[in-house]
């Protein structure tokens, strides 16, 4: 999940940019842009950076073990002949 933080850092970012009659309402501007960017960002189905390690590791071990696999499928066809 994303940082609250950093939401909340973005939405105060957006919200420094609206013009001068809007940010006199900031209070619901950047209720609104949180829950907006929230949203928006839950629907992309992240994962962290440390989720995103695991998965990979896990992966590389995978195709090693497959790599060993076909080898002694491969050799066990060869004693076949």
């Amino acid at each position: 999940m994303i940082d609250s933080k950093l939401i909340d850092d973005l939405a105060q970012r957006l919200s420094n940019t609206l013009p001068a009659g809007i940010q006199s309402m900031q209070g619901d501007v950047m209720k609104n842009l949180r829950a907006g960017l929230e949203s928006g960002l839950a629907r992309l189905d992240l994962v962290s950076r440390e989720e995103f390690e695991v998965q990979a590791a896990v992966l590389s071990r995978t195709r090693e073990k497959l790599k060993r696999l076909e080898e002694q499928v491969k050799a066990l066809e060869e004693q076949q002949r």
